[in-house]
């Protein structure tokens, strides 16, 4: 009997000094009263929390990421503490989490908002009314889209957390960015608009400027089933081991304080060198040795040039130019087809 009471009094010993070891070590997460101003913000933004036992804090964490923001624990009081949104605060809905010295955690609810962010657009092109859309980021809360410099406002037709849908306005601009403004603020985009109505068109759905198909070998036809925008195209088929061209002419166009060439290119095949040139270009048809005149048009895709005069140098042997043209060598396996639209000079 003595040796039971002895085992007994034992195990209760254990058990108490294991109750006071977890006492002491768990973190415990609760949701006390705090009252958190304002309930969102971007990266930067001055967060107040209220409420009793702030003091003593030793980690400000948001739990997306768990990322840590930096305090100053001088100007704490036991009824407030005030802090910034770090910089690299995940957008979203979440917790902060505040930890004190006893290692006890308490958390609030917190929307973090971040600033738009633009991953590609499906034109660079427009005319008065065109839609354009932009896939992103943090694009669900924008408020105004603009064009930079300028109170012409761009409509919004819908928007998703990755996705923005916009009008264009009637503008006098040749090209513009765009101002896009969120509740976390306003970025302005990397990619530049280019208004198709101001600047000197080659072809867009037809040939403009009383331009004219200027190719050599096979003519150059407008396509209706195949383009980038509005209802047509400007194709040629280049043949097998011929060094064929597409291109326009023939008016005699001087530069008009010309900054950029800019088209739409759809490839055939495979990838092709293609060298672009007008007959007062370095090496006129014959473009092969100029580097800054080739570009690489990647198969079976749209893809956009904005190339600077300056490396292409179209008025370089004279102030005037009649043809315009977009020549490669061969193609030497099999006939290839391409397409160009929106071409225009771009001031």
């Amino acid at each position: 009997m003595k040796k039971n009471r002895l085992s007994i009094l034992t195990a209760g010993i254990i058990v108490m000094l294991l109750a006071v070891f977890f006492s002491c070590t768990k973190k415990e997460v609760v949701t006390p009263a705090y009252q958190v101003s304002p309930g969102q913000g971007a990266s930067k933004s001055v967060v107040t929390i209220t409420g009793s036992g702030l003091k003593d804090l030793r980690t400000i964490a948001f739990d997306n990421g768990n990322v840590t923001a930096a305090f100053n624990p001088v100007f704490n009081t036991d009824g407030a503490i005030i802090f910034r949104v770090p910089d690299d605060a995940i957008p979203g809905d979440q917790h902060i989490v505040f930890t004190n010295a006893n290692g006890y955690q308490y958390s609030v609810p917190f929307k973090v908002l971040g600033l738009p962010t633009i991953i590609s657009v499906d034109n660079y092109n427009f005319n008065e009314g065109s839609t354009i859309t932009i896939t992103g980021k943090n694009l669900d809360d924008v408020l105004e889209v603009k064009f930079t410099g300028s109170g012409e406002v761009c409509g919004i037709v819908s928007k998703t957390a990755t996705s923005l849908v916009i009008t264009m306005p009637a503008t006098t601009k040749y090209r513009t960015f765009l101002d896009i403004t969120n509740q976390a603020g306003t970025v302005t985009t990397l990619e530049e608009f280019v208004s198709l109505a101001n600047n000197f068109k080659f072809f867009d759905d037809a040939y403009q400027n009383g331009e004219q198909d200027a190719a050599w070998g096979d003519a150059g036809f407008i396509s209706t089933s195949v383009f980038k925008t509005g209802t047509a195209s400007y194709g040629k088929n280049y043949q097998r081991g011929n060094w064929h061209q597409m291109g326009f002419g023939w008016n005699n166009i001087t530069n008009d304080n010309y900054k950029y060439l800019s088209f739409w290119i759809k490839g055939g095949t495979v990838n092709i060198d293609v060298w672009v040139w007008s007959q007062q270009s370095p090496g006129a048809s014959d473009p092969f040795n100029n580097a800054g005149q080739k570009i690489t048009v990647p198969a079976n895709v749209w893809t956009y040039y904005k190339i600077p005069i300056s490396q292409l140098n179209l008025w370089a042997n004279g102030t005037g130019f009649n043809q315009l043209g977009w020549r490669l060598k061969g193609p030497d396996v099999q006939d290839e087809i391409l397409y160009l639209d929106d071409v225009m000079l771009v001031k």
